[in-house]
């Protein structure tokens, strides 16, 4: 299903995505998947996690702010999400900053498992054992393409290393993507939106290559189209939400205007 024709479902059916995602980002991110279509919950108390993921049709996980109970309210959600057979995504947010959140993704991925796995090149580097520099949550190096093919294989799941050039891998087949604009990195919570699209397209289409990439593209033609009319990145983020609700709404502009190419997997 390409990116058109998931926006239309989306709009049909409104699915509900629900976030356990972080304090910094997460207006952001509820805004994010109700202007791409579906219906945001951030629900991460223990005591209705599992609830809240029975009924939800994704389930998108971000480990941008941990303590202890939120990482018990993830393995119940993620688990009772996998029950069910229902997607779940996640975001390694910072992974390689410290020793804690380079061994927590390793304790996520031994309960839960993930359909998708989003981040940057440096956070997919560290997933996938390869050298890579984080500092705080940004990635300072790492290559974006390479991790996501190494990643993908050991993980056993479809693997998005976003930067300048996304890319998203399953192991045997690579996809790049070239949409978006250099305003999206000076937002705070950018990838973690992008993880929502991922989550919202996932709700109704999965999270195989092809659909990753679209929610991706779709992502950051939104971007393209903000920074048009953007001073800075104060006027570019209610443009950017402008432009995903429009294009979400009206999904035909995108054709023709999404950069995604096939690569060879090395």
């Amino acid at each position: 299903m390409n990116a058109p024709e998931t926006l239309r479902r989306l709009a049909e059916e409104r699915p509900l995505v629900h976030h356990l995602t972080n304090y910094v980002t997460v207006n952001l991110v509820a805004n994010v998947t109700l202007c791409t279509g579906a219906l945001p919950v951030m629900a991460h108390a223990v005591e209705e996690v599992e609830e809240m993921a029975a009924v939800a049709s994704a389930l998108v996980i971000n480990m941008g702010t941990l303590d202890p109970e939120w990482i018990e309210a993830m393995i119940r959600a993620g688990k009772e999400a996998n029950r069910r057979n229902i997607p779940v995504i996640f975001d390694p947010v910072g992974a390689g900053a410290t020793n804690f959140r380079t061994t927590m993704p390793e304790k996520l991925l031994s309960e839960i498992d993930f359909a998708a796995i989003v981040g940057n090149a440096g956070e997919i580097a560290t997933l996938a054992g390869m050298q890579a520099e984080v500092r705080g949550v940004e990635s300072i190096g790492g290559d974006a393409k390479a991790a996501a093919v190494k990643a993908a294989r050991s993980l056993g799941a479809t693997v998005a290393a976003t930067g300048p050039t996304d890319y998203v891998s399953d192991g045997d087949k690579l996809l790049a993507i070239e949409n978006g604009h250099p305003l999206m990195g000076r937002i705070v919570g950018s990838g973690c939106a992008s993880t929502a699209a991922i989550g919202c397209f996932a709700a109704v289409g999965g999270a195989n290559v092809e659909t990753v990439a679209g929610a991706l593209a779709y992502f950051g033609r939104a971007g393209e189209i903000a920074a048009e009319k953007s001073d800075g990145p104060g006027t570019f983020e209610p443009r950017f939400l402008d432009a995903l609700a429009a294009l979400a709404a009206e999904p035909d502009p995108l054709e023709g205007k999404l950069k995604i190419r096939e690569e060879e997997v090395g």
